[in-house]
């Protein structure tokens, strides 16, 4: 019997998804360390992307911030987190996913600030709003497409990421992969097969439905316009607006 094979029996076990450390509770794990690493990194970034573009001088700034946070490996940071007071476990885990999450969710923020409608913005001052409630009132409804994205972008790599979060007792699908490494690859190639499928299965099912999210919070005349302000935006992020 072929790896394939294996992968397929294995999977069709319901003893492999309903016994104690089962796919059930490795999906369970799996998604809510995902979803407060997602979440802690929308606290972070969020209000630093909204304000920098509300400004109009932070292009530099997202940007510094977004390759350095990209730069640092999150196997690295798993492997440091667990040796402060984090320890092992999920709370160095969330943080190492949520340091991974910030470069979509900062950018797509500034990003969404920033096209805003100039004329919308001027109507406002007119009307003697503030630079808070200019803000809060309308360049934040209009940047709800782009903090949709980078919402989207951010959990979808978290979620195939969280994988790495077995080696250091942090648990998730990734935990079945490892437990396949630690058998006889002739024994443990389907389930190694097995769990790879999952993780990336479960990613995908992310990105479809955020994906259909972001088209809901899009208004209709914006969704082809969408790609070209993008790649104008992603242009005067580089440049420093």
């Amino acid at each position: 019997m072929n790896a394939i094979e294996q992968a397929v029996r294995w999977l069709n076990d319901p003893l492999n998804w309903t016994n104690p450390g089962g796919i059930l509770d490795r999906l369970g794990e799996h998604l809510s360390m995902s979803a407060a690493a997602v979440l802690l990194g929308c606290l972070v970034a969020w209000p630093i992307g909204l304000w920098l573009g509300h400004s109009g001088r932070g292009g530099g700034v997202v940007l510094l911030i977004s390759n350095v946070t990209l730069a640092i490996p999150t196997l690295a940071l798993l492997t440091i987190l667990p040796l402060t007071f984090l320890g092992f476990g999920r709370p160095s885990v969330v943080v190492a996913l949520a340091v991974f999450a910030v470069p979509p969710l900062l950018a797509n923020a500034y990003t969404g600030v920033r096209q805003a409608d100039p004329e919308a913005r001027d109507a406002a001052r007119g009307m003697g709003l503030s630079g808070g409630q200019l803000l809060r009132r309308v360049e934040l409804p209009l940047a709800v497409p782009y903090l949709a994205a980078g919402f989207r972008t951010a959990a979808v790599q978290v979620v195939a990421t969280a994988a790495l979060a077995s080696f250091v007792n942090g648990g998730g699908l990734g935990q079945i992969i490892r437990a396949g490494f630690g058998l006889d690859i002739a024994a443990g190639g389907g389930q190694i097969i097995a769990g790879g499928v999952l993780v990336a299965g479960l990613a995908v099912l992310v990105e479809l439905l955020l994906a259909l999210v972001e088209r809901v919070v899009t208004p209709r005349p914006l969704r082809r316009a969408r790609t070209g302000a993008d790649r104008r935006a992603a242009a005067a992020v580089a440049g420093g607006d």
